[in-house]
Parts: structure tokens; sequence; C-alpha cells
């Protein structure tokens, strides 16, 4: 499972951080685009160094070796400017994930890449009038490249995310379900419970 932090501070987060994490979070990408070099130093420094290995940097790569952190994630802007990831900083990194908007830009991606978002899915949850323009799941037919694995972004929530992986997409990334959520441990946990359940009928 992927959850995508809040891009606005959220009451309590650090400790709600720990507990997702805690109850078997996997991978918790840190985007927080408004954030300075500064205050992305502080906000991952508050996270339990036992977390690191679990934990995606959107901003600010730079950071990752004094962080200790191992994984980053390139935008889609990032990921298309040459200069910027044919560095050989993002070389030097062998976990690494994108975003992509189509299947077509999903299928063009090399194998730089351990998995990528695709979205949006469904209508946004934390965005306004960011919905699919197309539907996604038929999109999938046409997928020819499975190096990398496809991450279901955009409106997630417990409701559609057996139907997002019964539909092709290998796994999915939650953000506003948990972050609009009274509970988002409760809700975690239950979308956690769906994706386990899934995963065990395939094997």
């Amino acid at each position: 499972m992927i959850v995508i932090t809040n891009p606005f501070a959220i009451k309590n987060e650090t400790a709600i951080l720990h507990a997702l994490l805690e109850e078997g979070l996997a991978l918790l990408h840190i985007r927080k685009p408004d954030f300075s070099k500064l205050e992305m130093a502080k906000y991952i420094h508050q996270i339990k160094l036992e977390f690191r290995a679990n934990l995606v940097l959107h901003h600010y790569h730079e950071l990752a070796e004094d962080l200790g952190i191992t994984k980053i994630h390139f935008s889609e802007k990032e990921r298309k400017n040459t200069q910027d990831f044919s560095s050989g900083f993002s070389k030097s990194y062998t976990y690494k994930s994108t975003s992509t908007h189509s299947i077509e830009d999903f299928n063009s991606l090399e194998n730089d890449f351990n998995y990528a978002f695709l979205s949006p899915v469904f209508k946004s949850i934390s965005k306004e009038n960011y919905q699919p323009e197309t539907n996604l799941f038929e999109a999938l037919k046409l997928r020819t490249n499975y190096q990398t694995k496809v991450i279901a972004l955009g409106g997630i929530d417990a409701e559609n995310i057996k139907k997002t992986l019964e539909n092709g997409f290998d796994n999915a990334a939650l953000l506003g379900t948990i972050w609009n959520n009274e509970n988002p441990l409760k809700q975690f946990k239950l979308c956690q419970q769906i994706v386990l359940s899934h995963l065990q009928s395939q094997v």
C-alpha cells in the first residue's frame, strides 16, 4: 500500500504517520510542494529513523542521502526534463517512481522506474474539478510495459479499491480518502485489508 502525505498540514500529522507506518504502510510518499528545503528536512526529522526505508521523497532530492532516504519520486515534468533525470544523481538511486497521466506515457517509460502512478482513475477526493478524461480501466488493456508496476491514483477509497485491482492495476495510492477522513488509521486499515484479501485470492 502507498499513502501520499497531504500537501497541507494536518493536526497530529506526525503521530498519524507513525500509526500508519506501524500498521504496515509500505511506502509513504512525502509530497509537500510548498515546503522550503529547511521545512522539508525538519518534517522528515520528525519521523522515526526506523521508518526511513519506507519514505519516498518528492522534492529536494538532494536531501535524500543525508536523511537516509533511498527512494525518490520524479514528477512528470522532472522526468521529461532530460537534463534533470539523466543526471548522475538520479542514476545513483536504484528505487525510483514517477507520475503518468495516460497509458501511452506509462508504456513509454524506460526500465528506470520501479513503479509509476497512473491518474486520475476516479474523480479526485482531494482536488476540486480533477477527474478522468478517459477510462483508465479500458486504457490499461493497451498496456505493453510490464517492467514497471502501475499504481492507481485519484479518487481511490474503500468502495472502489477492489474494482481498481480487479481491472489491472498492480496497487493503489491513497491520499484524499486518508486525510479527509475523521479516522485516517481506520480508513487505511480498511483499504489495506481489501488489498490483502485481493492478493491472497490471486495466489
